[in-house]
Order: C-alpha cells, then structure tokens, then sequence
C-alpha cells in the first residue's frame, strides 16, 4: 500500500493547482459568506450563460447567480435603473442610453455568436439555402414575397423552391439580435436603411412579432413557410435549417464556429478603448456576416463590496475556463486580444469610491 503524502506536500500541490491560468481573482482568499447576483438582458447568450452559472456554482456554491433571459432591451433598462446586478445586451448601448445611467457603464465582451437565417419550408427540411445581402433585404422588406420567386431561384439552382408565401418572423420586444440583424442590413441594403433603419425595435414592414429568441424560434418551427433571424445555439437546437449568406468578398457563408471567429478576427486589431464594436460585414473571405459579440454590463463603481467582487470573480472565471464551453454551444470562444482586454476592464471595477483592494500589487493572476 503506498505511502501517504506529507501534509506540507498536500498542501503545496493544492496552492498550485490554484494558480492555474485563468483562475479566479479571490480563489487563493478566504471562504466568503453567500451571496446573490442578479442579471437580466439578452436572449442570445441565454443557453451559454444557463451552462455557465451551472457549472460555476458547483466551483462556488457561496455564489448564486440568477440570469434572466428578457431581452437587451430590457437588460439595458434594468440596469440603468439598478434593479440588476448586471445586465446583458448583444448590441452595444448607445451614447444616449449611457447618458441616462447613474455611473459609469463598462462593456464587457463574454462570447460570439451568429445571427443565423432560419426556416420552415416545405421540402427544404435538409437544404441550406444561399441569399444574398440584397435578397435577404428584399425578403424583410416584404420586396420578395414567395419563395419561388426569381432572384431565389437564381441564387439557389436545382433546389425545388414551393410556389408559396414567404411569411416574416421577427422580434417583438426590444433585442439586441434585431439590432445585430438590423444593423447588417442596414450596412449591405440602401433600401432597408432609408425604409426600416437598424436598431433594437424597429418597425418591420411586414410579417409576424414574437418575444426573444424562443419566441421567435417557436414561431418558425409552427409557421409553415416562414423565415426569421436567430442566434445560432436556437436554431441547431430545434434542428432547423439555417442559410448561408454571401458576404462581403462575395462568398456563400454558413454561420459555423469557424466563420464567426474570422468575422472577430477582421477587427481586432482596431479593438476601441470602451470594447462597443460591431463586426457585421466584416472583409474577410472565410468570415460569416452577421456576427457579433455579446456584452454583460456592470457599473465600474459597484456599491455593495462583497456582491461586487462575486460579481468579478464570476466574469473572470467566465472569460478564461468558461470559455472552453462556448462550442459545445455553439458560441465562438474570445479571440485571446479581446480577453485581454476584458481582464484590463475587470480589474477598474471598484466595489466603493474608495481604491479597490482588486488593485493592489499581487491581487490577480
């Protein structure tokens, strides 16, 4: 039977598992009392975020996190009002939103995900249908109204396209994939941007509203012959079929893990200071175009100490070791420029007016 390890032996193996990279900024701290966080705000990230309090909370069950999946809009509000902890938006929020907050507001990206075009036609269940940035507008704006219609034909021979209304599906509250979606058309479509414009609610021309990525995913799965904008982890799901979408250098583009990191890759170089970047239509020939980043937003002066730093603990354990979990859910992991520049972020937020005992020399890995 082999012999038992020293105690001085144990010990000094578990200080250097703590060590590890990534690691959260107080694991080498004592044991801290309970402590809840609420968040609210985008659906998009919602199936990610899910995993990630899971898992977290295994780590450190004195950490509970509540994640309410209700919208950007709404998370945006929350937040501005206090009644959250943090908030999430996939969009970032605008010059006029941060003037209504009571503190300074820090963006602070967490994943990438896909904006994907999905369906339900009839004879289409296995088919992967290509547009281009001005079909897609068209079919939004109502331009394009069946599916057998010319310019989807041309763009997608040999697939038996049924002689039947289009049906639009889109987003009834206040969303940051709208904004996403929006924003790209927007970019690729002179005709959508005099017409509808980009934004988290805007007024659709035609076809049926639902409320987040659920509803809207929902609502495709019951409406034969529609179409609609979801982020990617709500399609493959529900097994629907998405469309690949040419992008800017004139290739057909799927939304895959792949596609979504070369769209980050085209800008991070030019990352600006506050981290609010949209990267749709990006010129890189493998990227897919409407990509983005999702945010959780967190006042840099936090009031309550204790809650404040849970709060950081938990956003920095989820850019290093969350990060691993992100494909399975089909969300692209943070380019490594961008996670470097979250930690630089973590590390301003201050839990009082005083200094933060975050910053002190030795304080974070």
């Amino acid at each position: 039977m082999p012999r038992s390890l020293p105690l001085a032996a144990l010990l000094a193996l578990a200080a250097a598992a703590c060590k590890r990279e990534g690691a959260a900024p107080s694991e080498d701290r004592p044991a801290r009392p309970a402590v809840s966080l609420q968040g609210a705000g985008a659906t998009f990230p919602y199936p990610l975020y899910s995993k990630w309090i899971f898992e977290y909370g295994k780590q450190r069950p004195e950490i509970r996190v509540n994640y309410q999946s209700i919208g950007s809009g709404g998370g945006i509000r929350q937040l501005i009002e206090r009644t959250v902890d943090f908030g999430a938006t996939d969009a970032p929020m605008t010059d006029q939103e941060l003037a209504k907050a009571s503190g300074r507001i820090v963006h602070l990206p967490t994943t990438l995900g896909a904006v994907a075009v999905t369906y339900q036609v009839r004879g289409l269940e296995a088919s992967s249908l290509q547009f281009s940035p001005e079909a897609l507008a068209g079919v939004f704006l109502g331009e394009i109204a069946r599916w057998d219609d010319p310019e989807l034909a041309e763009l997608n021979p040999g697939v038996p396209l049924p002689a039947e209304p289009i049906t639009v599906i889109h987003r009834s509250d206040g969303s940051g994939t709208t904004a996403i979606f929006t924003g790209y058309l927007a970019k690729v479509s002179p005709g959508w941007n005099e017409k509808v414009g980009a934004g988290k609610s805007v007024r659709f021309p035609s076809g049926l509203g639902a409320k987040g990525n659920e509803g809207v995913t929902g609502q495709i799965k019951s409406t034969p012959g529609s179409i609609g904008y979801v982020e990617l982890a709500y399609a493959r799901q529900n097994k629907l079929p998405v469309a690949a979408v040419r992008n800017r250098a004139g290739r057909p583009a799927l939304p895959t893990l792949e596609a979504v990191s070369a769209a980050a890759a085209a800008f991070t170089g030019s990352l600006p200071e506050d981290l609010r970047l949209s990267i749709v239509d990006p010129p890189a020939e493998s990227a897919y175009p409407i990509s983005s980043f999702s945010y959780v937003l967190v006042y840099e002066q936090q009031p309550d100490p204790v809650k404040g730093q849970a709060l950081v603990d938990f956003l920095w354990w989820a850019i290093h070791e969350g990060q691993a979990m992100a494909p399975q859910l089909d969300y692209a992991p943070l380019p490594e420029a961008v996670v470097r520049k979250v930690e630089e972020k973590l590390r301003s937020i201050s839990p009082s007016k005083r200094p933060s005992p975050l910053q002190g020399e030795g304080s974070w890995p």
